[in-house]
């Protein structure tokens, strides 16, 4: 998967980020080299790989099943079967299987089933990280369910679910192994696309 400095230019990266890419590649300027989203992961991590996803042209279907991938390692999380079909529904619609009206209302329903999680965890401290990947999580699945996505919502999916999969891990050592595997899921994601464009 590619892009181009000028791509993620356009999106405003936030200042760090942008600096530190820049001085990995050895440049002071946005430019149109073709780069690498495994060179940005390599570089800035995958915080700042899944912001540039946004960046990424063409590979919507890729990026909505690795949303979904996501999204499906915080599923124990979701005990709502709304949301549970929502990530069914995202993953038919990335396959170019789902219609219309299921994307509506999967959509619809996850939103709801993830409002009815944060009601239902809202004042309970112990079930906050809960509550947080639940409704990351519905959400994610919610946008990418969504039929009439714009260019930004498969990356914001991706990047939601991935953040809500490192809120639902605990902190130390599963919070790393979230992230590892997030990092390491992406990089297979790509090199499979480069596999079949040769």
């Amino acid at each position: 998967m590619q892009t181009t400095l000028k791509k993620i230019r356009a999106y405003q990266p936030c200042k760090e980020g942008w600096e530190k890419l820049l001085k990995h590649l050895g440049k002071t300027k946005a430019d149109d080299e073709q780069l690498s989203l495994l060179t940005i992961l390599d570089s800035n991590g995958i915080g700042d790989a899944l912001w540039c996803l946004r960046a990424i042209e063409g590979r919507d279907k890729e990026i909505r099943l690795y949303a979904v991938w996501c999204a499906r390692q915080v599923q124990h999380l979701m005990k709502d079967p709304r949301s549970l079909a929502a990530l069914d529904v995202a993953e038919k619609c990335a396959n170019g299987k789902a219609t219309e009206e299921e994307l509506a209302k999967a959509e619809a329903a996850a939103r709801a089933a993830a409002r009815d999680a944060a009601r239902d965890a809202a004042g309970d401290a112990a079930r906050g990280a809960s509550r947080d990947a639940a409704w990351g999580a519905a959400r994610g699945a919610a946008w990418c369910a969504a039929w009439d996505v714009e260019r930004g919502a498969a990356w914001d999916a991706a990047r939601c679910a991935s953040r809500d999969a490192e809120k639902g891990a605990e902190k130390g050592a599963a919070l790393d192994a979230a992230r590892d595997a997030q990092a390491a899921r992406l990089r297979e994601v790509c090199n499979e696309v480069q596999g079949a464009k040769q």
